[in-house]
């Protein structure tokens, strides 16, 4: 079976996905108005403007929405079932698509509190940020 599919990266995305590759989160951060946009975006919007910078971001969240897959959308993805997929929401604001790793899917519920985990993707320099509970309640 081949490896797990590499997401696409282009030169606005490729600093989100240099700093997950050190470990870190980023989003980008509005320079006129301050919104955080996510995913990244050539201009802002909120307010249209064009100047948008990268800034590291906590990497904690909370699950805003989840669902658990037990069909493998791509048979890559069956050794990862049953796999959550969830939204969350940064608590910086942006909210972003990912999985919740590291617990029992039948514990994920909305509100839980999670923090970035970085997945490296089989043998390849990327890392996929994905998120794990915390010891916070939700």
């Amino acid at each position: 079976m081949s490896a797990r599919p590499i997401p696409p990266t282009s030169a606005l995305t490729q600093p989100y996905w240099d700093a997950a590759g050190r470990g870190q989160m980023t989003v980008q951060r509005c320079e006129q108005c301050e919104h955080r946009p996510f995913p990244p975006r050539a201009t802002c919007p909120s307010c249209g403007g064009s100047s948008l910078s990268w800034s590291p971001v906590s990497g904690r969240a909370k699950v805003y929405s989840y669902t658990v897959a037990y069909r493998a959308p791509h048979p890559v993805f069956a050794a990862q079932l049953p796999l959550v997929v969830a939204i969350v929401e940064l608590e910086e604001g942006p909210r972003m698509v990912t999985n919740i790793v590291g617990c029992d899917p039948a514990e994920v519920e909305v509100g839980m509190a999670v923090e970035f985990t970085p997945e490296p993707i089989d043998d390849t320099d990327m890392v996929l940020p994905v998120f794990s509970p915390t010891n916070e309640s939700g």
